[in-house]
Formats: structure tokens, C-alpha cells, sequence
């Protein structure tokens, strides 16, 4: 089947986004029992940072062994490719998860969660000015507003977005969705020469690469490796080379602003499964509104006009 035929249909479109979306909200639970497995303590950033290259490198490694199966040869990049996709892992997986995880560690699990839904905007803001076919509109903006009030809802605290903003907190989760969203179009641009998975299998093993060394330079190091931590590893890397393959090709073949509105699921599917595999609560009025709310962004920004 042609790929730019598949990955175009409407519902594909809407199945492997939210595939996607389930996959990336996972993670959500998956951290925080990788954390108790490898008992790593809330403030120790420098060992998160090399639990998350961990997962790249073989996320990226998996991708590329992917890529070796089915077309029995691994390109190797020449110079010039070599260097951008050097780039784009350094923004799209090392800058991005320093600035997430030193920015988490910093403010509240509400406010990163509901900031870190920002790149969304800054996606649909950005591939204004980079495409001449994906435009700012009047349904894109209420559909981002719209979705973005549901990530906002299933957030909601008592205390929820204390107005004592941290740079070092608040401002470094902004920085990372910013850092994450240029990523994410470069690797757009990228797709339309290279191979999706090369793009993608190279990014991601060359930015767990770099947060693995950064994080034991810095004092890391991970350990207490047994055969339940070793499989969340696993599950964490295969869950990443999925998503990034998908979406990778997802944002070649559409618009960034059809694609990246189903970014505001991924919270939500993140609370689900943390209600499913951590106990938490979600079949209450708060979380069925977020998603109903991001269901309706979705469908604003996805109509027949756009």
C-alpha cells in the first residue's frame, strides 16, 4: 500500500494517533514504577536522566533493528544527514527530557503536566510560518483552546497553577514543550528526504546517547536491574520506537496542526492508566469531561474546512 495514501485516510489518522496517544500515556505510570523498581529517589535528576537514556538507546536500537529486518541492509547516514539527525536528537530526546526532568523536579505535578500540554500551541504556532498549507484558523485555535481546557480539568487541584511561577520549575517545562514541538516539525522536514525510521531510530539513539552521559557525568547511575525492572525497560523502549515511528510519519503525511491536537489525549490516557495500574481514580465527572472536551478539540480542528 502506498504510505502516503495510509497514513492520510482519515481513520488511520484518528487510530494511530491514538495509538500513539495510549502508548506515550503509559509512560505516565510506567516512570513512576520505574522509579520504585530502580528505587530512584524523587530529587536524584542526574540518575533520571540516564533511566531515560536507558529507554532511547533502545528504543532507538530496536528501531533501527526493525529497519535492518525488513529492508535486509542499515543506511548509514553520510555527513550532512549525519548532522542533522545528531541535531534533532539533541533537541527532540536530550534537550527535551533535561529540561522536562529539571523542571519537574521543580513545580508540581499539575502545573507540568498542564504547561507540558503548551507544545501543542507552540506546534500549531510554529507550522504557521513553516507551512504555507497549515495556516492558523479560527477552528484550529477554539479546537486547541478547547482541548487545552481538558488537560486543564483533569489537572484541576485545589491548589492547581499557584501563581508563585519557578523559571527553574514552570519555565523549564515550557522550555522543554518548545524544545519538543521544533523537534518534532524538524523531524518533518527530515522525513520528506530520509527514512522514517532512520529518522526516528537515529534521533533516539543518539539523544539516550547523550542523557546517558550527562547523567552519569553528573552522578547517575542506574542499578537494581532485576527481571521485572528489565522488562518495564524494555516495554518503555518498544513504547517509544512505536510512537515516534507512527507520529514520525504521521506529521510527513498531514498537516502538523491535524496531528498535533491529538497530543492533548495523552494526559488523559496518562491518568486512565495510572487509575488502572498505580489505583488512582478517573471514572469521575472531572476526567469524562476532559476527555469529552478533547474529543471536541480533535474534531473542531480536524473538520472537513481544515
Amino acid at each position: 500500500m502506498n504510505p502516503s495514501k495510509f497514513y492520510t485516510k482519515k481513520l488511520n489518522i484518528v487510530w494511530i494517533a491514538g495509538l500513539c496517544s495510549i502508548l506515550w500515556g503509559s509512560a505516565y505510570p510506567s516512570v513512576k514504577i520505574g522509579y520504585e523498581l530502580y528505587k530512584i529517589l524523587p530529587g536524584d535528576i542526574s540518575t533520571k536522566l540516564v533511566f531515560a537514556g536507558y529507554r532511547f538507546i533502545l528504543a532507538g536500537s530496536l528501531v533501527l533493528s526493525l529497519y535492518l529486518v525488513i529492508y535486509k541492509t542499515l543506511k548509514i547516514p553520510n555527513k550532512k544527514e549525519l548532522a542533522e539527525l545528531f541535531l534533532l536528537g539533541l533537541f527532540l530526546t536530550t534537550f527535551q527530557y533535561i529540561f522536562f526532568y529539571i523542571g519537574m523536579g521543580n513545580t508540581t505535578g499539575v502545573n507540568g503536566a498542564i504547561l507540558n500540554s503548551a507544545g501543542i500551541f507552540f506546534s500549531v504556532f510554529l507550522a504557521h510560518f513553516l507551512y504555507k498549507n497549515d495556516k492558523l484558523n479560527a477552528s484550529k485555535i477554539i479546537g486547541c483552546i478547547i482541548g487545552f481546557i481538558g488537560v486543564v480539568i483533569i489537572n484541576f487541584t485545589s491548589d492547581f497553577m499557584k501563581l508563585d511561577f519557578n523559571f527553574f520549575g514552570d519555565g523549564f517545562v515550557i522550555i522543554a514543550a518548545l524544545v519538543g514541538s521544533g523537534g518534532l516539525i524538524y523531524s518533518k522536514k527530515l522525513s520528506g528526504s530520509i527514512n522514517t525510521m532512520i529518522v526516528t531510530g537515529y534521533q533516539l539513539l543518539f539523544g539516550g546517547l547523550l542523557l546517558t552521559f550527562i547523567g552519569n557525568l553528573t552522578g547517575g547511575h542506574l542499578v537494581n536491574f532485576t527481571f521485572k525492572s528489565t522488562l518495564l525497560l524494555l516495554y518503555m523502549g518498544l513504547l517509544s520506537a512505536a510512537a515516534f515511528t507512527l507520529w514520525t510519519n504521521l506529521l510527513k503525511y498531514n498537516k502538523v496542526g491535524k496531528v498535533s491536537i491529538y497530543n492533548f489525549l495523552v494526559p488523559v490516557f496518562g491518568a486512565f492508566l495510572s487509575a488502572v495500574f498505580l489505583g488512582e481514580s478517573f471514572f469521575d465527572l472531572k476526567n469524562i469531561s476532559a476527555l469529552i472536551l478533547v474529543c471536541v478539540g480533535i474534531y473542531i480542528v480536524n473538520n472537513k474546512n481544515n
